[in-house]
């Protein structure tokens, strides 16, 4: 088992990923190359910087990617909030999946935070 397949952020990010695949898949086809294309990628960047940080040797380059995924959970809400705004979800998905992405960057600052000490 690989050390990032251990880590709770991880797993969050892997189950809010699948969400946001799931979203992306019932876009209206007018929107699968821009809106959709965009989500799927900041959606699969959040476990993917995660794993990859847990293959790194330094801290520094440990955080940079931990700050990276972050930063993908942050694009995410964005462009979730653009699909909210075209009707494309309901609030009440958009309210779930805000959640869960301000825990996940929640828990990536808390571990930013543990290895700068």
């Amino acid at each position: 088992m690989f050390k990032f397949e251990t880590l709770n952020v991880w797993k969050k990010a892997i189950a809010y990923s699948d969400k946001i695949l799931e979203i992306t898949d019932e876009l209206p086809q007018r929107y699968q190359f821009s809106l959709g294309d965009q989500l799927r990628r900041a959606g699969i960047s959040v476990p993917t910087n995660i794993a990859e940080a847990n293959g790194r040797n330094s801290i520094k380059e440990t955080n940079q990617l931990y700050n990276v995924a972050r930063g993908s959970a942050y694009e995410t809400v964005n462009l979730l909030r653009i699909a909210l705004n075209r009707k494309l979800i309901e609030q009440e998905t958009y309210d779930r999946l805000y959640k869960e992405a301000e825990e996940i960057a929640r828990m990536l600052s808390g571990l930013m935070k543990k290895n700068a000490n």
